[in-house]
C-alpha cells in the first residue's frame, strides 16, 4: 500500500510542479498543532513514534523517512482526495505547515 501511495505521489509531482512555486513556506510548529488536531486520530505524529492509533496507517516518522518522499509529494498527497483518508480541506498555508512538520521528522 505504501509503495502505491509513494508512486502515485511521485507521478503527480510533474503535474503540480508549477503550483508548488506559488505555495507559501510552511511553519513546522504550526504544522504540528494542525496535525494534532486533524491527523492524530489515525496517525502517530510525534517525533520517533512508529505505532499509529490505527495499525493500517503509517506514522508521520515513517512517512517522513520513506524513500523519495519530498515536500512536493507530500503537498500533492494532502491536496488530493483519497478513499483511505477523510476529506480534509487544507488551505495552502496549513498544508505547507503540515508538510514542514512531517519533513522535520526526517532522521539523518
Amino acid at each position: 500500500m505504501r509503495t502505491i501511495v509513494i508512486c502515485l505521489a511521485l507521478a503527480l509531482v510533474g503535474v503540480a510542479g508549477s503550483a508548488r512555486a506559488n505555495e507559501p513556506a510552511g511553519d513546522a510548529k504550526r504544522g504540528r498543532v494542525s496535525s494534532e488536531r486533524l491527523c492524530a486520530e489515525c496517525h502517530a505524529i510525534k517525533p520517533g513514534d512508529l505505532a499509529s492509533p490505527r495499525i493500517d496507517v503509517a506514522s508521520f516518522t515513517v512517512i517522513a523517512n520513506s524513500p523519495g518522499m519530498s515536500e512536493l509529494a507530500l503537498s500533492v498527497w494532502l491536496a488530493t482526495p483519497h478513499r483511505e483518508m477523510p476529506h480534509i480541506v487544507l488551505d495552502a498555508d496549513e498544508r505547507a505547515s503540515i508538510v514542514a512538520y512531517i519533513t522535520s521528522l526526517r532522521q539523518p
